[in-house]
């Protein structure tokens, strides 16, 4: 079992940055990839981005050249850097542990992140 905690959501203006943090309990294996979805009301969670132990991470396009995610591997944290938010980037952003091999999910209970003026 893996527990995952989130926390650095919140309220910023349209352009704005914030920065999620994702502190898991046990030291994760290089077959864990580690990742941030969302789910904004109405609608189905989503990747974000996703990051492998040997550094290798895809995002999705919308919120590429945007988004930048990184991890701890030392501290079992994994990152998510939000610059130049949007409206619509607002959802739940929930912690995500993807064991590669036997493809069982880990999540983390969500952090909201609101984008408004």
């Amino acid at each position: 079992q893996v527990q995952l905690v989130e926390s650095g959501g919140g309220l910023v203006q349209p352009g704005g940055s914030l920065r999620l943090s994702c502190a898991a309990s046990r030291s994760l294996s290089r077959i864990y990839a580690l990742g941030w979805f969302r789910q904004a009301p109405g609608k189905q969670r989503e990747l974000v981005a996703r990051i492998t132990m040997g550094g290798s991470t895809n995002y999705a396009d919308s919120v590429k050249g945007r988004f930048t995610i990184s991890r701890d591997n030392a501290e079992n944290t994994v990152f998510l850097q939000m610059n130049s938010l949007k409206p619509e980037d607002t959802a739940v952003y929930f912690c995500n542990a993807h064991n590669l091999v036997s493809t069982v999910d880990y999540w983390g209970q969500g952090t909201q992140v609101t984008v408004s003026s």
